[in-house]
């Protein structure tokens, strides 16, 4: 078995490929194999892989599935102890992966550590460092866009953003895959705050450095397709991960959340995308009602944990307006 895998989803990515690809010849830890998954590219993605790095084990999916199903499948082809989750757009610095399997090595309640995201324009700046979740009902990325050199201690988060992250393998038989109702987004948060559930930890590792443009795959930070999808997975979120008493008691902060980012949406002309979305959270609700966490002691017992953690996250997140 192979210490770990690099598992990288990929749709209509070509352009990225080689940058991240060479960054990860160059890496200090080189015990790893990389597992692409081409999620129905229409671009020549998987001619190029073929081509240009014959070595990459290439999986190829006949359509989008879309990229809770892609990594899930990459996941699962990997024999090893660590997957390292990483987007196609990006460019990992050198010490990246000793870095994460490091402090894996070290802390073995750990489900997930996050690579430090730093914008590939403007590497000075940070484009994610860890999600956190608050009693809003929003998952956020406390240092997102401000200076790297205010998050050089490493951090507990609620979960790690999918696009540089290492897992732990034999957990995912604890906590469960990517739900891929998901789709895209928010299916990292949901799949990190699961983990909590079951007593592991997400951290997010300040030596590990990944660069990344963002949107490579969507398009831009705020669109239809984004806000839709959003909305709708973090309604399905919150009924999935907290049981009856912690949606009653955040109820009227969910709803604020909601409104407060209706009114923002409405303002970047997005509002019937926000509205579409809600309605298909709800239908997945329905749909998925099965997919509920089912809460024993353990699990009831870090929703108390977890929900006064939605408070001072909250907090956290009204300071860093």
């Amino acid at each position: 078995m192979e210490l770990l895998t690099v598992v990288i989803p990929n749709y209509n990515g070509r352009k990225y490929l080689d940058d991240c690809l060479k960054s990860l010849r160059k890496q200090t830890f080189q015990e790893f194999k990389v597992i692409i998954v081409d999620d129905g590219s229409t671009d020549g993605s998987q001619e190029y892989i073929k081509n240009r790095y014959p070595s990459v084990k290439l999986i190829e999916l006949s359509e989008n599935t879309g990229f809770a199903n892609a990594a899930n499948v990459g996941i699962k082809a990997a024999d090893s102890e660590y997957v390292f989750l990483l987007n196609n757009d990006t460019m990992c610095d050198e010490k990246a992966l000793e870095s994460l399997v490091s402090v894996m090595e070290n802390k073995k309640r750990l489900f997930s550590a996050q690579a430090k995201m730093l914008k590939m324009e403007r590497p000075h700046d940070i484009d994610d460092c860890g999600d956190l979740y608050c009693a809003l009902g929003w998952a956020f990325s406390p240092g997102k866009d401000k200076d790297n050199r205010q998050f050089v201690k490493r951090e507990s988060m609620t979960s790690a953003c999918a696009g540089a992250a290492i897992y732990r393998k034999e957990y995912f038989d604890k906590v469960g895959y990517f739900d891929e109702e998901h789709f895209c987004y928010l299916e990292d948060v949901d799949l990190g705050y699961r983990a909590r559930l079951h007593g592991f930890a997400n951290v997010m590792e300040p030596t590990a450095i990944v660069y990344h443009v963002g949107s490579g795959s969507s398009g831009s930070r705020y669109n239809d397709f984004k806000v839709e999808l959003t909305a709708g997975n973090n309604i399905y979120l919150i009924y999935k991960n907290m049981p009856a008493f912690q949606i009653f008691i955040n109820f009227p902060l969910i709803l604020l959340g909601i409104i407060i980012k209706h009114v923002f949406y409405v303002k970047h002309h997005l509002g019937k995308a926000h509205i579409r979305g809600l309605m298909k959270g709800f239908e997945k609700i329905a749909k998925n009602a099965d997919k509920r966490v089912k809460f024993g002691k353990t699990e009831f017992i870090n929703a108390i944990r977890l929900q006064i953690e939605l408070w001072v996250n909250l907090a956290r997140r009204a300071l860093s307006i």
